[in-house]
């Protein structure tokens, strides 16, 4: 009952924050931007482009496969952003004002206090992040092809659990300082020495959930879930409860 109160009070100040709207208005933007772009592409450099009379660009057009993943890619980046936009400010805002200690003060316990906060936005982002896809879906069949629902949800359902993962390291962060902006800039910097140590280390670290985007691509392609996948995003759940543990005991500690 009390976890339920705080989850629908988030929910409602996200309503009236207009997150609810214009967070999936910009995940479907950056969803169809890049195949959209692609397909019109040579027709606009035709166009307007100043090409000698009778030349023509033809540009290759990806499969459709290929176009699904320009989506994806932009998540990866404009996605991450967004994340910690909407996030950083979660309990490092109350912190600094106070809002937490009034809160906590009362018969609420920490977990329940951080679990429903974590909750509320990840509700935001994958209800955000499916929308867009599922517009991204729409345009690629349209413009470049047929491409299998099942192929769009296992993507959904592989990259779901970094954009999980991302928000949960936002959240720890949170615990960490007061400061919203400095909350957000070390969320990315541990986000990118994340991509960076598995980029350095991937022959030993094949399991980490920053390889999330790139088994991605593979089922796209393949439409078959590997060994390695499901242990990413094994490590990804792993990581996500051991963050949410982290969090509930720094909060704890800093709070006596």
């Amino acid at each position: 009952m009390q976890w339920s109160v705080i989850f629908k009070k988030e929910l409602l100040e996200n309503w009236r924050n207009f997150k609810w709207i214009w967070v999936p208005i910009v995940f479907i933007i950056f969803g169809i931007m890049d195949p959209i772009t692609t397909y019109y592409m040579p027709k606009i450099i035709n166009t307007v482009g100043g090409l000698p009379e009778g030349a023509e660009i033809t540009i290759p057009q990806p499969p459709p496969e290929q176009a699904l993943l320009m989506s994806i890619n932009e998540y990866g980046t404009i996605g991450v952003l967004i994340i910690v936009l909407i996030t950083m400010g979660l309990i490092a805002g109350e912190l600094k004002s106070g809002v937490s200690e009034l809160v906590l003060s009362r018969p609420v316990t920490y977990t329940n206090y951080i679990t429903a906060k974590w909750a509320s936005t990840v509700l935001l982002i994958l209800a955000s992040f499916i929308i867009g896809m599922f517009f991204s879906w729409y345009y690629v069949n349209l413009l470049f092809g047929d491409l299998s629902l099942s192929q769009l949800f296992g993507a959904i359902f592989i990259y779901g659990f970094w954009m999980i993962f991302v928000v949960t390291i936002t959240v720890f962060v949170n615990t960490l300082f007061k400061v919203p902006g400095l909350v957000g800039f070390v969320s990315i910097l541990i986000v990118i020495l994340i991509h960076m140590v598995t980029s350095i280390f991937g022959r030993f670290l094949a399991y980490s959930p920053a390889n999330l985007s790139s088994y991605v691509s593979a089922y796209v392609h393949t439409g078959e879930m590997t060994a390695d996948m499901w242990s990413s995003i094994f490590v990804a759940i792993v990581g996500i409860a051991l963050l949410l543990l982290l969090s509930i005991n720094i909060l704890k500690n800093r709070e006596i």
